[in-house]
């Protein structure tokens, strides 16, 4: 079976490698940065292509002899992206963060008898994979919380953050205003607002703010109160409003010199350099999912803490590990035939399904990525 996975990023180099673990499949990778691809192939067994993936109508093409598709490409490349793979006609996960609404795409993936799993990282994914799952088990959700980070293990002045995926969809949670749910009402905030210290053993204090995350939560679950929160050491959140407030992510042109400069590109050419995770840099992934809701008439309290760690001997981020392994996992279940559905489908939807659940524990118990389960 073909697997083309576009994008070839941290994210994207894992979810090859991890596929190219499986000899039933032949993996092609595709990038515009050869001297990715050239790091790539020295990994791993799969096929590298070089391509510009902004030049979406050649998409269709890319992928014609394909039995599923990857996109792990940035955000701001997403929709369009995932556009184009559907109307070729071909299964796809997708962990690209998008602005748009993918719902959109819903009728184009039932008319092609598509199936679409989307938002299938960390988060998105496997919380909303959670949630499903406690949806599934419980008569009715009140409530629905998800804290979530990758950060650095060493803290260097003055940002104490390293962006462990695209730094542009990094700044892209800071600005995007942040749905939630409160009784039933979305509600829209100010993203980096409602900052607040929590404490996690083996990590220390981190701040919480909010940004938007819930996404297809909100339509597909019918939980009445819902919030994500992102999370940094402290202080990063005061010192990334300071940048927005003073316009230094405005993306519209302002004029100096004579010449019009779009303040969001200047930042953003000053700050992935000093944003960049260095290869031998280690990171961390920290997320809490909390989830109530009642059982024969009792209350319940679902918790789940994940804790995971750079992998010395593969060399891979954890940020890479938790949301292309997700990715990875489920790829495989649509191509064993345990995941069937069709049209746009929320990891949710896995979550809802017993035998995805316990395989994608499994498939987690096997790489070494530990998700506890309180319940209370």
């Amino acid at each position: 079976m073909q697997i083309t996975v576009l994008g070839a990023g941290r994210v994207g180099q894992a979810i090859v490698r991890d596929l190219a673990l499986d000899d039933r499949f032949d993996i092609i990778a595709v990038d515009r940065d050869q001297h990715t691809l050239d790091n790539l192939k020295h990994k791993c067994a799969a096929r590298c292509l070089q391509a510009d993936l902004a030049e979406y109508e050649k998409i269709p093409k890319l992928v014609s002899d394909s039995d599923l598709v990857v996109s792990a490409v940035p955000g701001f490349m997403g929709f369009e992206t995932l556009k184009q793979i559907i109307t070729a006609g071909k299964n796809v996960v997708d962990i690209s963060f998008f602005a748009q609404d993918v719902l959109q795409l819903e009728e184009l993936a039932k008319s092609r008898r598509v199936t679409a799993v989307v938002d299938c990282g960390v988060a998105p994914g496997l919380c909303n994979i959670l949630c499903g799952h406690v949806h599934s088990r419980l008569e009715r959700l009140e409530s629905y919380t998800c804290y979530v980070g990758g950060l650095p293990v060493i803290r260097n002045w003055p940002y104490e953050y390293k962006a462990v995926f695209s730094p542009a969809d990094v700044i892209e949670e800071y600005t995007r205003p942040a749905r939630c749910l409160e009784n039933g009402t979305e509600v829209v905030l100010p993203a980096l607002s409602e900052v607040e210290l929590i404490d996690f053993p083996a990590v220390g204090t981190l701040e919480a703010f909010n940004t938007d995350g819930i996404r297809t939560l909100k339509e597909t679950l019918k939980i009445p109160n819902m919030k994500e929160k992102t999370m940094r050491y402290p202080g990063h959140a005061r010192l990334m409003q300071i940048f927005k407030d003073s316009g230094f992510f405005n993306p519209e042109p302002v004029k100096v010199d004579g010449q019009l400069v779009r303040p969001l590109a200047l930042t953003s050419t000053l700050l992935f350099d000093q944003w960049k995770l260095q290869e031998d840099e280690e990171d961390i992934t920290v997320m809490k999912v909390i989830i109530d809701g009642w059982e024969n008439g009792t209350q319940q309290r679902y918790t789940y803490d994940l804790l995971d760690r750079f992998d010395h001997k593969t060399q891979t981020t954890s940020m890479a590990r938790t949301t292309g392994y997700t990715c990875s996992i489920v790829a495989r279940q649509i191509l064993d035939g345990k995941f069937k559905a069709t049209g746009i489908c929320p990891p949710e939807l896995i979550g809802k399904e017993e035998r995805c659940f316990d395989d994608l524990l499994e498939g987690y118990k096997k790489r070494n990525i530990l998700i506890e389960e309180t319940i209370s």
